[in-house]
């Protein structure tokens, strides 16, 4: 089944939000909690997510095993009922990306985010070839592209929208907002939704560039303000952006310290510190040292926010 038009207009509008990446909470003996999983999911689409994005980076896709990744997208599907779309996250070698996606659609799922390949010798072209056969192989979803590298260019983006109408979004990753505002000119601003990849504080310069979401592990514990920010930005209302952005900067900039070592334990530990889920991560992240988990504690109390 090939994506007709219709559905591919409708998906595209439908990224055109945050599309929030879940957690996946651990247990007590290391394995995966869905129940507190289908929790946290539940509470962002009740505070007013669309998107729901299993097996994205903040989700800790690269720990997960096989069973897992498929369970996470089994999960996000039960949690939203219908009430939001489910951007299921994919990866690794071809052959896999493209089983994980024939699962989510059968699940239900009408999307996939394809992640950025792993291979330490990644080149354009290659990254080209690797996103078509994929997106080939999966004509009935819509296709997400996550770009984390700035050797991806516009052309390239461009031309595996001409081979594949199904690509129909760009998550872009790279923290640079001159950057993404040539790529996506070159790539076609209008081809493609483009999403803000590297979540709040680089979305009101890109926003001003074309595109029109973004992503957020944020709203895993706030969802509050990321809607917020989303919000003001739709209404061209950028002082008001600024005052969310503001407000999640501190948080935000302890998840990109170090190469964003702490990106996903931040979030966790602030969720545990919610009542929401253990705060325990996989290697290669971390748990957090004191003075961390104290800092987060004090960006809650100043978000209003207690356990």
């Amino acid at each position: 089944m090939t994506l007709d038009a219709p559905a591919a207009d409708r998906l595209t509008i439908a990224l055109a939000t945050v599309a929030a990446v879940p957690v996946t909470p651990f247990a007590g003996d290391g394995s995966p909690d869905w129940d507190a999983h289908a929790r946290i999911i539940t509470r962002m689409i009740d505070a007013g997510v669309t998107v729901i994005t299993p097996n994205g980076n903040t989700g800790e896709f690269s720990t997960l095993t096989t069973a897992e990744v498929r369970r996470a997208t089994e999960s996000a599907l039960a949690a939203a009922a219908g009430r939001a779309t489910v951007l299921a996250g994919v990866g690794h070698d071809i052959p896999a990306a493209i089983a994980a996606g024939e699962h989510a659609q059968a699940a239900g799922a009408e999307m996939i985010m394809v992640h950025q390949p792993v291979s330490p010798y990644l080149s354009a072209d290659g990254w080209v070839d690797y996103h078509q056969a994929i997106a080939s192989a999966l004509p009935g979803l819509g296709v997400v592209l996550y770009i984390r590298d700035a050797r991806i260019g516009g052309r390239h983006i461009a031309r595996l929208g001409e081979l594949c109408p199904n690509v129909l979004g760009v998550k872009y990753g790279v923290r640079d907002p001159v950057q993404f505002a040539a790529v996506a000119r070159d790539a076609g601003a209008d081809r493609f939704t483009w999403l803000a990849g590297a979540a709040e504080l680089t979305a009101p310069a890109c926003w001003s560039a074309g595109a029109r979401g973004f992503t957020s592990g944020l709203v895993n514990v706030a969802p509050q303000l990321a809607l917020s920010m989303l919000a003001a930005l739709r209404d061209g209302d950028l002082p008001d952006a600024m005052k969310v952005w503001d407000l999640v900067r501190p948080f935000e900039e302890l998840r990109a310290a170090d190469a964003s070592a702490d990106n996903v334990s931040v979030v966790k530990e602030a969720l545990g510190q919610l009542g929401l889920c253990r705060p325990d991560v996989r290697p290669p992240s971390r748990p957090l040292p004191g003075p961390v988990r104290t800092r987060i504690a004090e960006i809650l109390a100043s978000w209003g926010m207690q356990p």
